[in-house]
């Protein structure tokens, strides 16, 4: 991960499942990283379940280890 690169991750209390959608019953994890040009890219990851408990764990280690890490390089 390039140090220059900020992940926009919201945290909402209110809400258990920012970054998570349901797609056909698979949830997926959305974020945005802010790269260093001032440009950005908009991460959409599959979580592989159809358990939003079992989602919410992923995407919290997700976000928790490696934000960039599903950014493909270009």
């Amino acid at each position: 991960m390039n140090t220059l690169e900020t992940p926009s991750i919201r945290v909402l209390a209110h809400n258990p499942d920012h970054h998570l959608w349901n797609n056909h019953g698979t949830w997926w994890c959305h974020y945005t990283v802010h790269l260093p040009d001032y440009t950005k890219r908009r991460v959409r990851l599959s979580l592989g379940t159809p358990s939003v408990e079992q989602a919410r764990k992923l995407r919290d280690r997700l976000l928790q280890a490696k934000p960039t890490s599903g950014l493909s390089e270009r």
